[in-house]
């Protein structure tokens, strides 16, 4: 019973200065003591404000960081397919104009091609292809109507080709303007130029006359072009003159090339 009276005592005490703390509130009579807390609270009140504007502010920012770095990691993964799509896109797209162009410039009805990729390049051009696909050596490899090459060896899946440019290499030419034709024997030099060489000097021929092949060795048709003149070397005491000449295309910017099988 004892206690239950000291609770009802508390309670009534505390009911009465809660009364007594309004009606001094009510009469401005606590305003001094309210403003000198106030001094001391306000600015800790302000700084704890500070604080939980800062903690909330770095709280955000480390959500909004982990969330760009996801989303960067997302958008560089779909940058990679989106690009490695475009170089797909554009390789299929490189291989069809350069089917397209080879089907203008030789007819297949008078051709047989195969369509070979360049594997490998050190003194001789490695392709993809072989004697399972029916390629065998000396056969002419061409880029649109443009001699590159010969098959030298061959294996089952790939075969070794000998580029125009190289000094084994000895193709029967002729070159044509409009003050006769020139006939000749093209061999190649190390390096990116081949010479036409045996050249009478009485026979006609220019810088930037085309060179294109006699088709006597067989294997290589006739008026394939086996490249352009860049200069004309006429020596007084020679037999014969010559003329350097550079092909139309680099084969290290060929991605695709073709076997005449026919």
């Amino acid at each position: 019973m004892q206690p239950l009276l000291e609770d009802v005592r508390l309670f009534l005490t505390l009911i009465l200065l809660a009364a007594l703390l309004i009606l001094a509130d009510d009469r401005q009579v606590l305003d001094l003591p309210k403003s000198a807390a106030q001094k001391v609270t306000i600015p800790i009140q302000y700084g704890l404000y500070k604080n939980s504007i800062f903690l909330s502010r770095q709280v955000e920012f480390i959500f909004l960081a982990r969330r760009a770095a996801k989303e960067n990691k997302a958008l560089n993964a779909q940058l990679a397919d989106v690009l490695s799509e475009n170089a797909r896109l554009r390789k299929e797209l490189a291989e069809a104009q350069s089917f397209l162009a080879q089907e203008k410039a030789l007819s297949s009805k008078t051709f047989n091609l195969i369509p070979v990729r360049p594997i490998g390049l050190s003194r001789y051009l490695l392709i993809d292809k072989g004697s399972d696909d029916g390629l065998k050596v000396n056969m002419s490899v061409i880029y649109k109507d443009n001699f590159m090459g010969q098959i030298k060896e061959v294996s089952p899946q790939k075969s070794t080709v000998l580029l125009s440019s190289d000094p084994d290499s000895k193709v029967a030419a002729f070159s044509a303007n409009q003050n006769g034709r020139t006939k000749g024997i093209l061999v190649g030099q190390f390096g990116s130029q081949s010479q036409l060489d045996k050249i009478l000097h009485q026979e006609p021929i220019a810088e930037n006359d085309l060179i294109y092949s006699e088709g006597t060795e067989g294997e290589i048709p006739r008026g394939l072009v086996l490249g352009r003149v860049v200069e004309v070397i006429n020596q007084d005491n020679q037999i014969f003159k010559q003329a350097k000449v550079k092909p139309i295309y680099d084969i290290t910017n060929l991605d695709i090339l073709f076997v005449i099988t026919n």
